[in-house]
C-alpha cells in the first residue's frame, strides 16, 4: 500500500464516531456521506476544488439527475469496479433504478472487505462490504495525485 493510501486510511479512521448531519463535513462535529469524502480531501490533498451547493438527502432522486455520481467522475479518477483498493471512494445506489447517492473509502478487500461511511442514525462507521453492499456499487473511484 502507498504512504498516500495509508494517510487517506489513517484520516478516514480518524472520522470514526463523527454523528451524522445532513451537508455537514467537520470531523468529530457532524458529516454526511459526502462531507466525509470532502474532509478526507482537505486533510490528504488540500482545499477543496468547488463549493459543495446545497443538496438534500434524496439526491436528486425526484428529477432522476446522477449528481453525486458526474461529480465523483469530475474530480476523482474512475476505476473497473473490480480494481478497488483500500483508500479508493466507492460509489453506491442503495436501489435498484435509483440514482448513485451514497458513498465510502474502501477500507479492506480480500475474503473480509469492508468501507468507511457515514451512515444516518450510525455516522460514521467502518462497515463489512457485504453482499448486499457489494451489489449496490455502481462506482470505483482514486483520489487524484
Amino acid at each position: 500500500m502507498t504512504a498516500r493510501r495509508l494517510d487517506i486510511l489513517v484520516t478516514a479512521r480518524s472520522w470514526i464516531g463523527t454523528p451524522y448531519i445532513h451537508q455537514a463535513s467537520t470531523r468529530g462535529a457532524g458529516c454526511d456521506c459526502l462531507g466525509l469524502i470532502r474532509g478526507v480531501w482537505r486533510e490528504v490533498i488540500g482545499p477543496e476544488p468547488m463549493i459543495v451547493p446545497a443538496y438534500t438527502p434524496d439526491w436528486s432522486e425526484a428529477d432522476g439527475q446522477e449528481t453525486l455520481l458526474i461529480s465523483a467522475r469530475a474530480f476523482l479518477i474512475e476505476k473497473a469496479l473490480n480494481t478497488g483498493m483500500p483508500g479508493d471512494v466507492i460509489l453506491f445506489r442503495m436501489r435498484d433504478g435509483g440514482i448513485a447517492k451514497h458513498l465510502g473509502i474502501l477500507s479492506g478487500t480480500g475474503a473480509a472487505p469492508k468501507f468507511i461511511h457515514s451512515y444516518q442514525r450510525h455516522g460514521v462507521v467502518e462497515s463489512p462490504l457485504s453482499t448486499p453492499w457489494r451489489n449496490r456499487v455502481v462506482g470505483c473511484f482514486a483520489f487524484p495525485d
